[in-house]
């Protein structure tokens, strides 16, 4: 077998043919390397069709490889898979050396040096290419090259292999076997490779940083891993060989510093040199990287270049940087920062170099990081705040009711719940840090106790919630704080000039919609009528009118709560300054707003001046065995049409308000958990009807949108009837999901890991939109609706519209904009502009 025939090495030269798919990352980034004239040492790529035929048990021959040894006798082997997250088996050094070359090493740079060399090979092709007891082969001091190479003889009843080639050969059969293994396909596929992703090998003759003068083995990189900003960082190891260090050895630091000697004043030409071969990597590489050096003698060898490790706000702040300095297009900038990634940048973050006390661990549901005072009720995180001390609200699982306790707190954390669970999707709502269905948690709210595994937290001991991580952590953690800096700020200006479909937010108070306007939301996609009714100045008007009899007393009861709404609107008209609003009618069940445990009910009774029978019969009547399914949206705008007459008026008297004190403003209104076309006329019917009114009393003239909420599958199927009289359609993906699965989203947090780590479903559909069942109602609707009225206005507004995935299918479905969070905003918009470029409307950058 001739080694040119079937190219089991190839040599990486300037124009030698080195193709990632087929020799991997590291073998395409030597060659560059090497483009660039940097002192790279001899290297040899082995491509992946030959390391599946060595697993496959095809050995190379040793005579094939010859050619390969040169200069100093030895090479290192190294993996070269397609993707550097995909890792590989570890790297093999010092192949080549032999009793021979040991003496000449002797005699080069001493004995101690040479036996190093000598026994970590050994001892390491022992224990991976021989397989041999790894506890045997552990030795340590003057004869400890001397005892290895005896045991080896006595477990192999051979000698240790002195021919530098067929050494290489076993290595390299080595370490195709262990890629090709399940425990190393499991776990490169848990970083996203394929299960049969290809690997390559890099061979390359090794640079003894050993021998006179300076000689020692380095990383330098030239960015701060956490923030991005320039920083020279890395280490410098004098004399430093494998696991040995030889006399003198000793850690520089590269650049000045007070604690100790630093490279740069011991030899201010290497480390010159190291800086430049640092800025011609960014270059040309495009990428801040990390250089891998050996000094031997005072000369420079770079052994390996990676991309710098690198967080959330370093990734922003890199990609940024590059684009500012000409090295990379914005769009490719764009293209190069992940979505999700932002939301890190949004809020407080544990400090990565930090430790952690880890307590319990659940579902990461909004992203952040908090340090506050366990509180096991929304009074007692009221409370707290009163004090002016920060809180962390510990729930079973959250309520309504418990909206209060959560804008005082600075963290969620509940036992129960998934991804778009209530307290999930209200904390992504205020910025909060939150996670839902911690394992291991047993709240006893009683003895105000909070147990995880064998510790007990009481109420007003510290904790940090990390909601990036879904880790409880005790005590005060180190946090970095939100990083809105102008880094970002560039990035979201690219994202709006690359346009794509637009982004709304899902804002319910005038806070939610300040958010909005800071990261540039296109207006307002929902309010949320429904969270207004739970403060406690409106709690009791709104309970008086579910026990009113008739329509004169509900609509007495209601008139209490027409100024606060209208105030309500206005504010939230002014603040958006002319952008759209759309605010859905009244939608939840009246029995979220009634208390059920004894207590409540009793004080219930009392404020209402009733017998406490007739509250709790009254209770029981509201009572449904499956609400969600029940009497809520418009069919209880239908079925007490005082409500959302109250409402109508209340939206256009701030908009005449709102008008006169700033820009015009055209209001949307939107109806919940519409089925059929009649209940959308019934509806349009007295919405008109007051909206008339309203222009009488006013003598102001003003226009108004109507839509729908579309969140059944019959109001997806019958789109085009209801787009008929309806000026926009909007996807709720949040109950569409549930009515298309049947599946409750607060309780499938229970089994829905079960689920889809068995394959069930391919990830959680609260989370990434399902395009194959409640995508294609999307897809049917919108065809349907646009065929009846193709200038409606088409947006979803479920939790999806903040989801990067689902954000790329709503761009080919034709969606016109999608609302989500405030504090997934920013995320939407670049998950926006990505659709946007991948689909054209940029060329994105090769």
């Amino acid at each position: 077998m001739n080694m040119h025939d079937i190219s089991e090495a190839t040599q990486i030269t300037p124009s030698g043919r080195i193709d990632r798919a087929r020799h991997g990352w590291r073998a395409k980034c030597l060659q560059r390397l090497i483009r660039m004239e940097l002192p790279v040492p001899r290297s040899f790529a082995i491509s992946s069709d030959i390391v599946r035929m060595i697993a496959q048990g095809r050995r190379v021959p040793p005579d094939a490889l010859r050619d390969i040894f040169h200069g100093s006798g030895l090479v290192s082997v190294r993996p070269s898979a397609v993707m550097p997250e995909w890792g590989g088996p570890g790297t093999v050094l010092n192949v080549g050396i032999n009793d021979a070359l040991h003496a000449r090493l002797t005699d080069h740079i001493g004995r101690e040096n040479a036996d190093a060399v000598y026994l970590s090979f050994v001892q390491s092709y022992a224990i991976h290419i021989a397989r041999l007891d790894p506890d045997m082969f552990t030795q340590d001091g003057p004869d400890a090259l001397a005892e290895a190479l005896r045991l080896y003889r006595d477990q192999t009843d051979e000698a240790f292999p002195q021919d530098p080639a067929e050494q290489l050969s076993e290595v390299l059969r080595s370490m195709a076997r262990a890629w090709d293994g399940p425990t190393a396909r499991l776990l490169r596929q848990a970083k996203g490779a394929p299960a049969h992703a290809p690997l390559g090998l890099v061979v390359q003759e090794m640079a003894l940083a050993l021998g006179p003068g300076l000689c020692g083995t380095g990383t330098i990189q030239f960015i701060d891993p956490v923030t991005g900003t320039p920083r020279v960082t890395g280490r410098f190891r004098g004399q430093h060989h494998g696991g040995a260090v030889g006399q003198g050895a000793e850690t520089l630091y590269l650049t000045r510093d007070d604690r100790g000697p630093a490279l740069e004043d011991t030899a201010p030409e290497i480390f010159a040199d190291l800086v430049r071969f640092g800025i011609a990597a960014r270059e040309r590489l495009r990428e801040e990287m990390q250089i891998e050096f050996v000094v031997t003698g005072g000369r420079i060898s770079v052994i390996d270049a990676t991309r710098v490790a690198r967080g959330s706000r370093a990734g922003v702040r890199i990609a940024v940087s590059l684009a500012r300095d000409g090295i990379i297009p914005p769009e490719e900038a764009l293209m190069r920062v992940e979505p999700r990634a932002l939301a890190d940048l949004l809020h407080h973050q544990v400090d990565p170099r930090a430790p952690r006390d880890v307590i319990a661990r659940g579902i990461d549901a909004s992203p952040g990081a908090a340090t506050g005072r366990i509180v096991f009720s929304a009074t007692a995180a009221q409370s707290a705040q009163s004090r002016g001390e920060a809180c962390v609200l510990v729930r079973r699982e959250t309520v309504p009711e418990d909206i209060r306790g959560m804008h005082a707190s600075v963290g969620v954390l509940t036992e129960r719940g998934g991804t778009t669970s209530h307290a999930a999707v209200i904390a992504r709502g205020l910025g909060l840090p939150c996670i839902v269905g911690a394992t291991g948690l047993t709240i006893d709210p009683r003895a105000r106790t909070l147990r995880i595994g064998t510790r007990t937290l009481a109420e007003g001991d510290e904790i940090t919630i990390d909601g990036s991580s879904g880790e409880v952590l005790a005590g005060a953690a180190t946090l970095l704080p939100p990083a809105l800096d102008d880094a970002f700020t560039q990035l979201m200006d690219w994202a709006a000039e690359a346009g794509g479909l637009g982004v709304r937010a899902n804002a319910d108070t005038p806070e939610d919609a300040e958010t909005a306007r800071r990261f540039q939301a296109q207006g307002i996609g929902l309010c949320r009528t429904e969270h207004m009714f739970f403060d406690a100045d409106r709690l009791p008007a709104m309970r008086e009118m579910i026990f009113a009899d008739t329509p004169e007393d509900r609509r007495l009861s209601l008139d209490r709560i027409l100024p606060m709404q209208r105030q309500d609107f206005t504010r939230l008209f002014e603040i958006m300054a002319g952008l759209p609003v759309t605010i859905r009618l009244f939608d939840p069940p009246l029995h979220e707003f009634l208390p059920h445990d004894r207590e409540g009910l009793r004080e219930l009774a009392e404020s209402m001046d009733l017998p406490l029978s007739d509250v709790t019969r009254r209770v029981e009547a509201l009572s449904e065995f499956n609400p969600m399914l029940g009497m809520r949206g418009v069919r209880l705008g239908i079925t007490i049409p005082e409500i959302y007459e109250m409402q109508a008026r209340a939206i256009f008297e701030a908009t005449v308000d709102a008008s006169r004190r700033g820009a015009p403003v055209v209001p949307e209104i939107m109806i919940p958990l519409v089925s059929a076309m009649r209940e959308v006329e019934l509806v349009k019917t007295r919405v008109d009807a007051v909206a008339a009114a309203v222009r009488n009393e006013r003598r102001t003239d003003f226009t108004y949108r109507l839509g729908v909420m579309v969140e059944t599958p019959r109001a997806a199927l019958r789109a085009g009837d209801i787009a008929a009289h309806s000026a926009f359609l909007s996807f709720g993906t949040n109950d569409l999901t549930q009515m298309t699965y049947g599946l409750s989203r607060d309780d499938a947090g229970r089994f829905m890991g079960t689920y889809v780590g068995q394959g069930v479903y391919a990830e959680d559909p609260f989370h990434v939109l399902d395009r194959d069942g409640v995508g294609e109602l999307i897809l049917t609707g919108v065809q349907r609706a646009r065929e009846t009225k193709p200038g409606i206005t088409i947006s979803v507004c479920g939790e999806h519209g903040g989801n990067p995935e689902s954000i790329a299918f709503c761009h080919d479905a034709g969606v016109d904009y999608v609302s989500c969070s405030p504090f997934r905003v920013p995320v939407a918009r670049l998950a926006a502009a990505q659709s946007a470029i991948r689909g054209g409307a940029i060329p994105p950058s090769q």
